[in-house]
């Protein structure tokens, strides 16, 4: 699911972000001179990435310069950009001889780039505490490994759910959906909203919910739900065509009586704005806990955050990294890397600064520091995760292979031959699943 939209900052946040983007260019140009002056003792530069809005960049700015002031003689050139082209720019550098000394990465990655010898193993900075872990969970810590390997650090802990309009369902008669709510009580949800028979802001019908159909997440939240999984191994999928024919005809059913969004609409949802929901054309959304924030600031107060559906009680959704750190395999400054990874992970200072901007800190009491400070969004996604860490979800699943970009693009592309009636459930589900196979054995 994308990033929540860059949203317009008041007056004074725009000129503290300048104010911070002119002091990381002066900071670099003086770094610049230095090293050109071959003063040893001050020539350490690191380079770091992530991807993010105008509000995580100015707070991770800040964090990095507390690190620059604890660490005399590190200077850390930072850069940041949308999540597409990120994601482009840092294939394009790991083909091209190595990614930045630290980068965050997305869950799909590690596979990739630790695969392909893009990322430094962790494993000895872990284990002689220059990257500290006793504060964080061991299973949410473990998604960075692979192949036995620690590759990357939880930057955040995120969890699918669910964005809804309360107003909406209240109107229609249908309770604040609660952690053990089932896959059927959703649809009988979406049947009573449609049933309305609102407008949305251009006359058009108002469904239920956008079309999970084409979500690669939700389809892994329905099969966790029963018991399975998305992959069995590196090479090898963890589900059928009968789990994945299900799945397709549950929603291609909704989205025939109108209970679910319209094709047109679902394949135009590349950002908040333009979700069914967004556009008013919807009364709910699949979401991440860390881009959930979008919704109400676009569409107000009476969007809520609520659990995934269930199947008969068991919940299929599960807390997984919202990011991670890794180190590039050929920086040349090791040492100072991971001692920036440390830094932003556990530093109190730092977490004070960075807050839910990766959702909830890994390190519990950071998490439970910064928690106090927190209202409206923010406060929700702490109050959703405990709810749900309450109520019990499995353990995450190892990170997935390398060929899961190009599979969940598969996903999405099949599943929207059975909204334009260019195959059935059982057809697209069978060419997916061969493709996904081929591309799991190159």
């Amino acid at each position: 699911m994308p990033e929540p939209p860059s949203r317009r900052l008041p007056r004074r946040a725009v000129l503290a972000t300048a104010a911070v983007a002119l002091s990381t260019a002066l900071t670099g140009t003086l770094s610049a001179c230095s090293s050109a002056n071959g003063d040893a003792s001050h020539g350490v530069t690191l380079t770091f990435t992530w991807w993010g809005n105008d509000d995580r960049a100015a707070r991770t700015v800040r964090a990095v310069r507390l690190f620059e002031k604890e660490h005399p003689g590190v200077t850390v050139r930072t850069s940041s950009g949308d999540f597409g082209a990120y994601m482009q720019k840092l294939a394009t550098q790991a083909a091209g001889g190595g990614i930045p000394d630290v980068a965050q990465l997305d869950y799909r990655q590690i596979s990739q780039y630790a695969g392909g010898d893009a990322l430094l193993p962790l494993d000895k900075a872990v284990g002689d505490d220059t990257i500290r872990t006793s504060e964080m969970d061991k299973e949410l810590v473990r998604t960075g490994t692979f192949g036995g390997t620690q590759y990357a650090m939880p930057m955040g802990r995120g969890i699918t759910g669910y964005a809804y309009d309360s107003k909406i369902y209240e109107k229609a008669g249908v309770p604040a959906p609660e952690p053990d709510w089932t896959w059927q009580e959703f649809a009988e949800a979406n049947k009573k909203i449609a049933a309305l028979g609102l407008k949305s802001p251009d006359g058009r019908h108002v469904a239920g919910s956008n079309d999970g159909g084409t979500n690669e997440d939700v389809f892994e939240d329905w099969l966790r739900g029963r018991g399975g999984k998305l992959y069995a191994s590196q090479t090898r999928l963890g589900f059928t065509e009968d789990d994945l024919t299900a799945f397709w005809t549950y929603f291609d059913d909704q989205r025939r009586h109108g209970a679910v969004a319209a094709a047109e609409d679902t394949v135009q949802a590349d950002s908040t704005e333009w979700t069914p929901i967004g556009r008013g054309l919807a009364a709910a959304d699949f979401t991440w806990d860390a881009t959930f924030p979008g919704y109400p600031a676009l569409l107000g107060d009476q969007v809520r955050l609520a659990p995934v559906p269930t199947t008969d009680g068991r919940a299929g959704n599960y807390f997984k990294p919202s990011m991670l750190l890794g180190v590039g395999a050929h920086t040349s400054h090791p040492k100072e890397a991971t001692e920036l990874v440390d830094f932003l992970l556990n530093d109190k200072r730092a977490g004070d600064i960075l807050g839910f901007t990766r959702s909830t800190p890994p390190n519990r009491t950071i998490a439970a520091r910064v928690a106090k400070t927190l209202k409206g969004p923010e406060l929700a996604i702490y109050r959703y995760g405990q709810t749900m860490e309450k109520y019990g979800v499995d353990a995450p699943p190892s990170a997935p292979p390398r060929g899961d970009v190009a599979i969940q693009t598969a996903f999405n592309r099949n599943y929207q031959r059975v909204m334009y009636d260019r195959a059935s459930p059982r057809e697209a589900a069978r060419e997916f699943i061969d493709e996904a196979n081929r591309e799991l054995r190159s």
